[in-house]
């Protein structure tokens, strides 16, 4: 049997999301493997997506796990793909 290795790797990209409750957060997620920010809404299994540094309010610098059936919509930052 041959091991395969587990690739990984950080790639982070600005994003603004807004949540169903109205909020809106903004962040940095990782999209590792994938080529964009969208491949962790469209390619991906998981229920839950990691945004650090996220500025939500008067907070700042936090992490946040936000559940995907939650947000209404989400935008990179246009910075990012310049």
């Amino acid at each position: 049997m041959e091991d395969k290795k587990i690739r990984y790797r950080k790639v982070y990209r600005k994003l603004t999301i807004k949540t169903s409750d109205g909020s809106t957060v903004s962040g940095k997620v990782n999209i590792g493997m994938h080529e964009r920010a969208s491949d962790l809404f469209t390619k991906s299994d998981a229920k839950f997506i990691v945004m650090s540094d996220v500025e939500l309010r008067e907070s700042t610098g936090k992490v946040f796990f936000v559940n995907k059936d939650h947000i209404v919509w989400a935008e990179p930052d246009p910075e990012d793909y310049s």
